[in-house]
C-alpha cells in the first residue's frame, strides 16, 4: 500500500509492491482484492450470495488476531472464509493453519 509518510513526506511502498484502491469508500490492500469484492457483488445482484462480511476477525493465543478478507454466505446455506492473497508469507502460512485447528472452518485461498 502506498502511504504518504508525514515525517518524511515521502511516499512509503507496499513490501509486495500491492496497489492500495479504494472502493465504494472502502481501502482494500490490492487490486486483487478489490476485484473479488466486485465479484462478490455482482454474486450478491444475481442471488447467489446473500451477503459477505470484510476484515472477519479471529482470536488467537498469545493475544494475536487474524483478519480474513472475506466471510461469504451463499443461498445454499453453505459459507466460506476467503483470504485474497498474492503473496503467502509465513506468519500468514502460521495464523492460517492456528486458526483452522482453532475453529472449524477451512480459509480458501483466492
Amino acid at each position: 500500500m502506498d502511504t504518504l509518510n508525514t515525517q518524511t513526506g515521502k511516499r512509503n511502498k507496499h513490501k509486495f509492491h500491492a496497489i492500495q484502491i479504494e472502493l465504494d469508500g472502502i481501502k482494500f490492500d490490492s487490486k486483487k482484492e478489490a476485484k473479488f469484492y466486485m465479484q462478490l457483488k455482482m454474486l450478491q445482484k444475481l442471488g447467489e450470495v446473500i451477503f459477505f462480511l470484510r476484515q472477519v476477525p479471529f482470536d488467537l493465543p498469545g493475544n494475536i488476531k487474524y483478519r480474513c478478507d472475506f466471510q461469504v454466505f451463499y443461498k445454499d446455506g453453505t459459507v466460506s472464509f476467503i483470504d485474497v492473497k498474492g503473496m503467502k508469507t509465513q506468519e500468514y502460512i502460521m495464523k492460517k493453519k492456528q486458526v483452522e485447528s482453532l475453529y472449524p472452518i477451512v480459509i480458501e485461498e483466492r
